[in-house]
This record gives structure tokens, sequence and C-alpha cells, in this order.
């Protein structure tokens, strides 16, 4: 009996202690396959030691997370860039808690395992990881390990300040460390995150058949396309030569200081054209063109109606006649680009900088001429400019000298100005400019211009706009008067804007311009946020078909003729109406 009790105890000893070895090492955890790569926290045996053990199993740590990034998962999950499909994590997870799209693509959040990850269509292409044990990892912890990374970024956004360290793991995948960046009170910060991610997406999304021709381009050439820019004088000089071949700017506008006759203007046109011959993208040649007072067009061309009297007449035919005519003078003389209609809603009599330049009160009229103009204009294959988002028609300031103040919210704007622009995006608008209004109820802190919420809420997301994004000029006082030209622009962009309109002096431009540069570099804006805009930029002039091709001289006299046939018409038709009733 004794021996059989002995017996029973070593066997019970040794069954103990076979359970206690297999707890130890897979810490209180079953094996799961899922957790193969789980992240061990770092162990403290000894209180004064603790630093050390923490340092040792931070490097252990840093070589766990690059052993993963090579085959395109974070650890923790089996989840691949590149590979793997966004169902297949909602099924093994449930649905994403949350979804935020960027200019990359869709981003599911999934916060329960601290995790994020980026899809295009069904593909995930970058997988972040936000593990409370990353956090034991520091700068120099990275360094040691690894060295210094292949590239640094940096992102500075409302809430972080951050510096990016990007591995090359290899041909296929990235390896980045997110962290505070470094100051001199906390010079070796703690991780915040890491991403591992492939570029399978970059070429899929809003990259079209432009992606292999934006990748060939420096930033500078990138950041030109993106600004349309004033030059002075009638003739072509050193500054405008410059603007076109060192800085490759996208395009031009023209006011009626650089347009002193027909002759003239074409010749003027034609030397740019010629001058940007060697560069890779044509220009967009602009203008101020509505008719009424707003003309720029030299020579004794016939007057068109403002569009308050094309309201008074209420005919869409004559609208889109008219938006034709339009068409046609930018045509003979060489531009490409209008920026026309007004789709103002006029509905403060007492506005300073709109009147008779609206088609009226009334957004459902202003809707219906407005986007017949736009039609017209088109017709001629002139780019139309659908202008001032989110609309200027109630404004008592002139944003030319300060900066325009609406007490509206977005339901009121619904009601009213925005109605016009979305009818008008819903029947073929591909570019609208936005106004430099403050609108406080919707964003205190910024006018339209330079507003996330305006222009990526609710000109991107509500009304669904997927074309060009541009400013009003940026050297208004609305802006000047208020902020530095050159951070007013980068904001500008941050918000979702693809092109910058500088109209006038050089050296605003040119700095401008620097100042872009540097916002990328830095890594205030990524720049996959401006191969967005770059992207939509070529799109546009290639729908156009713009070309450097010279125009012969215009012929004035059969301009005018088309333009007098157009008004005969309609004031027969007018005067015909007024006699049946």
């Amino acid at each position: 009996m004794i021996k059989k009790f002995g017996f029973l105890l070593i066997l019970i000893l040794v069954v103990l202690s076979v359970v206690l070895f297999f707890r130890d090492n897979n810490n209180g955890k079953p094996h799961n396959k899922d957790y193969v790569d789980h992240i061990e926290p770092p162990r403290e045996e000894k209180p004064s030691q603790s630093d050390q053990n923490n340092n040792l199993s931070s490097e252990s740590l840093v070589s766990r997370v690059f052993l993963n990034s090579k085959e395109g998962r974070v650890p923790g999950t089996s989840f691949v860039a590149g590979q793997t499909e966004i169902q297949e994590i909602n099924h093994e997870w449930g649905n994403a808690e949350k979804t935020t799209t960027s200019e990359k693509g869709n981003y599911a959040h999934y916060p329960k395992y601290d995790v994020t990850v980026g899809y295009h269509e069904q593909l995930i292409f970058d997988v972040r990881s936000f593990h409370s044990e990353l956090q034991n990892i520091h700068l120099k912890d990275i360094k040691k390990v690894k060295g210094d990374p292949d590239e640094v970024r940096y992102y500075k956004g409302k809430t972080h300040n951050q510096i990016i360290l990007v591995y090359h793991v290899n041909e296929e995948y990235e390896l980045k460390w997110i962290l505070p960046k470094p100051s001199d009170r906390e010079p070796n910060p703690r991780v915040h995150h890491i991403s591992v991610f492939t570029q399978i997406s970059n070429k899929d999304h809003n990259q079209g058949d432009n992606y292999e021709v934006i990748s060939d381009m420096s930033l500078s050439e990138k950041i030109g396309q993106m600004m349309i820019t004033g030059i002075s004088g009638t003739k072509i000089n050193q500054n405008t030569k410059t603007l076109i071949n060192k800085y490759k700017v996208g395009g031009i506008i023209f006011y009626g200081d650089n347009l002193e006759t027909p002759q003239q203007t074409v010749h003027l046109l034609n030397q740019i054209k010629f001058e940007n011959k060697h560069n890779r993208f044509p220009l967009l040649l602009s203008v101020d063109e509505e008719g009424g007072r707003i003309s720029r067009m030299p020579g004794n061309i016939t007057d068109l109606p403002t569009n308050k009297e094309i309201g008074a007449i209420n005919n869409p035919h004559f609208s889109y006649e008219i938006g034709t005519l339009l068409g046609k003078e930018l045509n003979e003389f060489g531009f490409n680009l209008d920026f026309a209609p007004v789709l103002d809603v006029n509905s403060n009599p007492n506005n300073p900088i709109i009147g008779d330049r609206s088609f009226g009160n009334n957004p459902k009229i202003v809707s219906k001429l407005g986007i017949q103009t736009m039609k017209g204009i088109q017709s001629q294959n002139i780019v139309p400019v659908i202008k001032h988002f989110p609309g200027h028609g109630d404004t008592s300031v002139d944003s030319h000298l300060n900066l325009p103040k609406v007490n509206k919210n977005l339901e009121d704007l619904n009601e009213l100005e925005i109605i016009p622009f979305k009818n008008a995006i819903d029947n073929g608008a591909e570019v609208v400019m936005v106004a430099h209004i403050l609108l406080p109820k919707i964003d205190a802190a910024y006018p339209s211009s330079m507003s996330e919420k305006i222009i990526s809420d609710i000109l991107r997301k509500q009304l669904d706009f997927n074309g060009v994004v541009m400013t009003d000029d940026m050297t208004m006082k609305a802006i000047t008067n208020h902020f530095d030209i050159g951070q007013a622009a980068i904001e500008s962009v941050k918000a979702g804007s693809d092109i910058i309109l500088v109209a006038h002096d050089y050296n605003k431009i040119l700095s401008t311009i620097d100042a872009l540069k540097t916002a990328v570099q830095k890594g205030e804006i990524p720049e996959e946020r401006i191969n967005a805009s770059v992207n939509r930029i070529i799109q546009l002039k290639k729908n156009y078909n713009i070309n450097n091709e010279e125009v012969e001289d215009i012929n004035i006299k059969e301009l005018n003729q088309s333009i007098e046939n157009v008004l005969n018409k309609e004031m027969s038709s007018s005067t015909t109406n007024n006699q049946s009733e």
C-alpha cells in the first residue's frame, strides 16, 4: 500500500512539473497559431535591473517586428499586406468599428485589436499596429538594432508632431516606425505605432493611366503643376520664362493689363506655348471671361449680356448659346480655361462683388442657366470653372479688400448657396473654384479656401466631387491681410485643393512654391497627397486635349457677327413671345 502511494505521489509531482514547465514557457497562454508572433512584454526580474532588462526586451521586439515586416505582417496578426482581402479580416474580427478615407484608399480601424488596415477595392496595402507593447521601444533601440533608416519623413497635424523612420526591408515592403518628433525635452521618444506598407495600391488608387508619369516626376515638377500664376507685361519676359522653364507651372492667368490688342494677345499666347514646348505638360491658359462687365478680351468685340440680364430672360437655350460664344472667343485667342460660369445665388442685394454677375436670387434658376452656360463653354473644348464655392452671394465685403464673413451653418447653405454647385457637379462640372469666405459656424479658424471641413467634407464627400479644386487668387487681401501666403497655400492643399492660384507678384509666387515644397519635404504634406492632385490636373488636360499648338490671327469681324446673330435671334424671340402674350 505504501509503495503504491509513493509511486502515485511521484507520478503527480512529475505531471505537475511538466505542466508548470509549459505554463512558464507559454506565459500562461494556450498555444494558438494567432499568437505565434505575439510580442511578449518585457519582464522585470529584479527592480534594480529593470532598465537593463527593458533594453534587452526592446531590442528583441525590434528584431521581431523587422522579421514580420519582411513577410508583410505586423506581430500578432496573420494578415499580409498585398495578399489579404478586407473581407477576410472582417470575417475573423467582425466589421471595423470605424472606416475613414484618405488619398491612398480606405482605412478600417479595429481598436479592440490595436490594428488599422488600409485597403483599396478589397486588397489591403497597409497594416498598422498600435499595440501598447510597442511603446517599450525607443528611438535609440530601433537604430541600435537596424542602424539609420533609408528615409526620414515628418508629419505634423493638429494633435501630432511626428518623425517617421522608413526601412525598405525588401523589394516588396516598407516598415515605418512612427514616433513623436525628438525634442530637447524628450530626445529618445517611445514608438507610437508601426506600419507595414506595400506599394500595390498606389498604382491603382486615384492614379489611373497617369501613375507611371507621376512616379517619374520630381517633387518640384509636381508642385509646379499645382500652380496657376499671373505674369506681368504684354510680352514674354524673363520672369515668365523662369516660371515656365524652371518652376514648370501648370498654368497662367491673364488680366486686362496683359492683353492690349487682339494681335498682341494671340502673339503673347503663342510665345508662351512655344516656350513651354519642351515641358512634359501643356499649360492651362486661363482668363476671367464671364460676359457683361467681367471681360478681359481686347479689341472691339461686341459685349455679351450680364448674367443678371440672362437670368431675367430665363431661357436655358440662350444661356447655352452665350456659353458657346464665350468658349468660341477664348478659342480664337488661344486660351483653354475660363473662370466661368458664376454660380453664386445673389441673395444679398448689397453684395459688393457679385451683383449682376449672378443669374439671380433663385437657386433653381441659377442652376438651370449656369449649367447650360457651362455646357456651352465645354462644347468649344474650353475648360469651365464653376465659382465661387460654397457661395459668395450673401457677402457684404469684397474679398479683394478683406475677408468676408457669412454666419450660416451647413443646413442654411444646403438650402440655398450649395444647390447650384451640387446640380452642376451632377451635370459634369470638372473644376470648382473655392472662395475666400469665413463661415465661422462651419470652420471658425480658416476661410473656405483653406478649410478641410468645406473642401474635403462638404465639396469632396457630401457633393461627391472628384474633379479639380482650385482656390480663388491667394493675393487677395482676404488672405494676405490675415495669413502668410505660403502657409495659406499649405493649409489649402492640406484641406484638399489641387491648384493654388497666385495671380499677382512674382515674389509671392516663388515664396508659395518654396513653402509647398518645404512642407512636403518636412512631412507636413504627404507626397501621396500631392500625387493625387497632380493626377487630377493631368487628367483634366488630357480630357480637353490641351496642347501647345499655336493659333493664327483672330478675325474680330467674324466673331462679332456670331455674337450679333445670337443676340438678334434672342431679341426677336423675346419680342414674339411678348406680342403673343
